[in-house]
Formats: structure tokens, C-alpha cells, sequence
């Protein structure tokens, strides 16, 4: 299992790389199959806001462990772009300044277990997502 994959996003071809390598990662993992789901649909989510927003950026993504043994995935999606002026607004559902639905970044922070942003205006944004193994996603293989 590799430590770390980063992908640069430009385009919404790099968008779905980002979904594969994650699934791939879950996949290893045996998260099941609907948190591989749950994943990918929240790193379409802030990737596709770093080719809106942004133009370009980065998703990083690895394995990380508890301290209890227990491992997950950690995904980074940071951009230069413009930033985002109030986080608390664009945290909310239906508030947009891109003319979509309003529902990426909320939605994609109900999709994961951890959510994490940081955002300055004209300095960037970074996000940070992580889904761990559920207790039942260890299964016995025939």
C-alpha cells in the first residue's frame, strides 16, 4: 500500500482520478461500499469546487491510523485560489456564489466523519476529510 497519493486537479478528468485512487484506498481498506460511495461523492465535492473556484489545486491521499489501531483515509484538497470570504455561510446548505445548488461543502461534511476547512481570502483553502473502518467492515473472507 502506497503512503501517499496526490493528484494535481485541473480538470474534471483529475476529478475522477482522485474518486478511483480513493476507492482503491478504501477498497484495501475494506471500508464498505457504501462509505467508498460516501467518500468519493465528498471528494467530487471539494475537487470540483478547486476547478470552479480555483482552476487548479491538489487532493492528497493516504492511509492514517488511530490510537487504537484502527485506519481510515485522510483526503487534502488545497488550492491557491481566491479563498472563501465568510466559511460560516458556505458551510450552510443552499448558499452559493458559483450558481450551484449550494450543497458541496455542507454535503460533503455530512458525507465523512471528520471535516476540517481552512480558508483565507486570496490566500487559498484547504480541506481535510477522513472516513475510518467501520467495527463491521472487517469481514471474513471465504
Amino acid at each position: 500500500m502506497q503512503a501517499e497519493s496526490r493528484i494535481a486537479i485541473e480538470s474534471d478528468a483529475d476529478v475522477v482520478t482522485a474518486r478511483q485512487r480513493a476507492r482503491e484506498l478504501a477498497g484495501d481498506l475494506e471500508l464498505s461500499s457504501t462509505d467508498q460511495t460516501l467518500l468519493a461523492t465528498a471528494i467530487s465535492e471539494v475537487a470540483r469546487n478547486i476547478t470552479h473556484y480555483a482552476t487548479r489545486g491538489e487532493v492528497r491521499l493516504r492511509v492514517i491510523r488511530d490510537g487504537n489501531g484502527r485506519e481510515g483515509i485522510e483526503v487534502v484538497a488545497s488550492d491557491d485560489g481566491p479563498g472563501i470570504a465568510d466559511l460560516e455561510r458556505a458551510l450552510q446548505d443552499g448558499y452559493t456564489t458559483g450558481g450551484g445548488l449550494g450543497l458541496g461543502l455542507p454535503g460533503a461534511r455530512r458525507l465523512v466523519d471528520e471535516f476540517k476547512i481552512q480558508s483565507e481570502p486570496n490566500q487559498g483553502t484547504t480541506v481535510t476529510l477522513v472516513m475510518w473502518q467501520r467495527a463491521a467492515s472487517r469481514s471474513v473472507r471465504a
